[in-house]
């Protein structure tokens, strides 16, 4: 359509400012992409999880291997049913975990691993070596279906709330949220790994990301952001983390004071939260567990905090969240140094930065009231805190031109961003040496076939059995990694199934109880045996491969020796 103007035919330069708002935001696009690359990135370098991971990757597995329909009803028979077969139903852990990520996760993932059910459950491609593609070890350089969609996610969530950045500070300061999110190891490399509190990170840097955009007129929407952000908020601490209270507390308290919540408001969403969160975990979890009615957060609340029970998993002083582990998340020393503190200082800023700081402190505060810490715990505070130092950033980045000071303050922290990647690329080369359990079994897996004895008529031996000890399970082992025997048959009678004579059928055994450790009969059943103390195996036994792990760093003196105790 045409536009007459003073005489003149004007015409609309639709086409030519659609191709150069795509060329001016193209570098946005990139650095947005470093968030879900590089979370990939350390999937693929660190595949294996660790004890804090157990319960929702064994959930997961049991899930996509095993099903729910066979659990609801299982086979009327006198074989062992199916239920039985469900990681938790022999480890059952201190409290019960929620299963309501780990049915979640499972689902998405189901299609990916049913496209490479020929292969393994947990390998999503192959890897190219040699120029040809082939496939390595199971789960050994590749990348697991189940922990690529969640760090997907985390990913798509951070991205999410990096946008609601840009709405509300601009393109620069979101950008300099990205590049210090994704130069920070932890998030990075947790971001995909099934610990309750990523399951909780997405939705909450959701909230965040509801609660840090600007302000639209938006008639026909459900609640405002402050609502969306109570809300959510509330349903992830009923269902995942009950510590979400206390991160609760601090910023309705803010949005109250500043007049973007009411009292009833709070109390209309909070209640619709609880009841959303209930409505969700209680059945689900009554479920699998088979104990009707279950809330696993307020057992967890229960035993954590009305018992006390957390300290039995070690203490910290009451400042070790802000002087060791929040000043490890942020990562960069210069977000905390120079960024928030400039930020802080300028009037236009103080206002944001104060709204962004204030709250996540009180919650750090409030959870260093507990004796038991972690720095998962207060994992939710970490863009937030990096929102504020991307303020910072960002004014003295645009100011660059206009004096030596903010240049050489500009190059700093260019320098700082380098730096952290490299720092972060160096803790994710030391994280890789840290499961060594998972190494040792894929070694076992390759060694058996050479060295397992044959039957006189030239049969391989059907039954392999293994004990892992706990250290193994602890650095890697998950049922992902085991290879199956029938998961319904009866090994006496598929002893007699036709063709049984090519597969070896393996068994694996993680007894710790020391009374059965110390009975010489105990280990006589045993193929193979995964021990960091081969000594304490009893009978004769040969070492055929030993595994290195990460043990730990030590700055040596003259005259220290090796074996001197000095750091593990």
């Amino acid at each position: 359509m045409r536009h007459l103007v003073g005489g003149f035919h004007t015409f609309p330069q639709i086409p030519f400012y659609s191709g150069y708002r795509m060329l001016t935001y193209f570098p946005d696009i990139v650095l947005a992409a470093l968030i879900p690359i590089l979370i990939l990135f350390h999937l693929i370098c660190a595949p294996y999880t660790k004890v804090e991971e157990s319960f929702n990757i064994q959930a997961i597995h049991d899930i996509l291997t095993y099903g729910v329909h066979e659990f609801v009803f299982p086979a009327k028979s006198g074989k062992l049913q199916l239920k039985d077969h469900y990681d938790h139903r022999t480890f059952t852990g201190p409290v019960p975990r929620t299963f309501v990520g780990s049915l979640t996760l499972a689902g998405a993932s189901w299609p990916f691993t049913k496209l490479l059910e020929e292969w393994n459950p947990q390998i999503i491609g192959k890897v190219l070596q040699n120029g040809t593609s082939e496939l390595d070890n199971p789960a050994s350089n590749q990348v697991s279906p189940v922990r690529a969609v969640l760090g997907l996610w985390n990913a798509a969530c951070l991205v999410y709330y990096r946008n609601g950045v840009e709405s509300a500070f601009g393109r620069t300061t979101a950008n300099w949220f990205v590049l210090f999110q994704a130069s920070a190891f932890h998030v990075m490399f947790y971001a995909s790994r099934t610990l309750p509190n990523f399951f909780a990170f997405g939705l909450v840097t959701i909230a965040l990301g509801c609660l840090v955009q600007r302000p639209r007129v938006t008639p026909h929407s459900f609640a405002t952001k402050p609502q969306q952000f109570l809300l959510i908020v509330t349903i992830t601490g009923v269902i995942f983390r009950s510590e979400l209270a206390l991160f609760l507390i601090p910023h309705t308290f803010l949005l109250l004071v500043t007049r973007r919540l009411t009292i009833p408001c709070i109390m209309t969403f909070g209640l619709l939260g609880s009841l959303i969160g209930l409505s969700l975990t209680v059945p689900i979890d009554s479920f699998f567990w088979q104990r009707f009615p279950l809330w696993p957060e307020l057992s967890a609340f229960s035993y954590n905090i009305l018992h006390s029970q957390s300290s039995n998993w070690g203490t910290s002083p009451w400042h070790f969240y802000l002087t060791s582990a929040l000043p490890r998340l942020l990562f960069n020393p210069l977000t905390y140094i120079l960024c928030i503190p400039f930020a802080a200082s300028q009037p236009v800023l103080r206002r944001p930065v104060i709204e962004l700081v204030l709250p996540n402190l009180a919650f750090v505060a409030l959870y260093s009231l507990q004796p038991h810490k972690e720095w998962r715990f207060i994992i939710y505070a970490i863009p937030s805190f990096l929102t504020a130092a991307a303020l910072g950033a960002s004014w003295i980045w645009t100011r660059r031109s206009k004096s030596a000071l903010y240049r050489l303050l500009s190059l700093t922290l260019v320098v700082s961003i380098a730096g952290s990647f490299v720092a972060s690329g160096v803790m994710l080369a030391i994280s890789k040496l840290n499961y060594p359990g998972a190494e040792a079994l894929n070694r076992l897996h390759a060694l058996v076939p050479e060295h397992q004895p044959r039957y006189p008529g030239g049969r391989e031996e059907r039954m392999v059995n293994v004990h892992m000890d706990t250290l193994a399970c602890m650095t890697g082992i998950t049922r992902f990694l085991q290879l199956p025997a029938p998961p319904l048959a009866d090994l006496g009678e598929s002893a007699e199934t036709e063709g049984a004579e090519k597969n070896l059928f393996w068994v694996y055994d993680k007894t710790d109880e020391e009374e059965k450790l110390l009975d010489p009969v105990f280990w006589q059943r045993f193929d193979w045996v995964l021990a960091e103390r081969p000594e304490r195996v009893i009978g004769k036994w040969k070492v055929v491969e030993t595994v290195e792990g990460y043990g730990g760093l030590k700055v040596w003196r003259p005259g220290d020796e090796d074996g001197d105790d000095g750091s593990g």
